[in-house]
C-alpha cells in the first residue's frame, strides 16, 4: 500500500526535520546571546566577516535541508541580521574596503 519513498518522508518528517530546526535555532540564539553580551562594542574586523560567513552559510544551508520560512527568519535571527548589518555599515565608514565585498546584503538579493 504505501512505498519505501512514503516511509523515508515520513522518517525524515518524524526525526531529521525537527532536529534541524533545534538546531538552526539553537545556533542563531547562542550568536545572538553573544552578540547580546557584546552590545556596547564594536566587533573587530575578522569578527564581523566570520560571523557574516557564519550567519549567511547557516541560513542557506538549512534552507536547503527544508527548515521552514517562519523558523529561518525568526526574532532571533532577525536581531543577529539587524545587527551584523548595521556594525557593516559601520565598518564601512570608518575603514573603506575592510569586508572586502562580504556582506550581509548578499543574502537578501539571493533570496529575491
Amino acid at each position: 500500500m504505501f512505498g519505501v519513498g512514503f516511509f523515508c518522508l515520513f522518517y525524515y518528517l518524524g526525526f531529521f526535520y525537527p532536529l534541524f530546526q533545534q538546531w538552526y535555532s539553537g545556533s542563531m540564539k547562542v550568536i545572538c546571546m553573544w552578540l547580546a553580551d557584546r552590545l556596547d562594542l564594536q566587533l573587530h574586523i575578522y569578527q564581523l566577516k566570520t560571523l557574516i560567513k557564519i550567519v549567511k552559510k547557516t541560513y542557506r544551508d538549512f534552507r536547503l535541508q527544508g527548515v521552514m520560512e517562519g523558523t529561518l527568519n525568526s526574532k532571533t535571527y532577525d536581531t543577529v541580521h539587524s545587527r551584523l548589518t548595521v556594525e557593516e555599515a559601520t565598518v564601512s565608514v570608518t575603514d573603506a574596503g575592510g569586508l572586502q565585498g562580504i556582506t550581509m546584503k548578499d543574502s537578501d538579493e539571493e533570496e529575491g
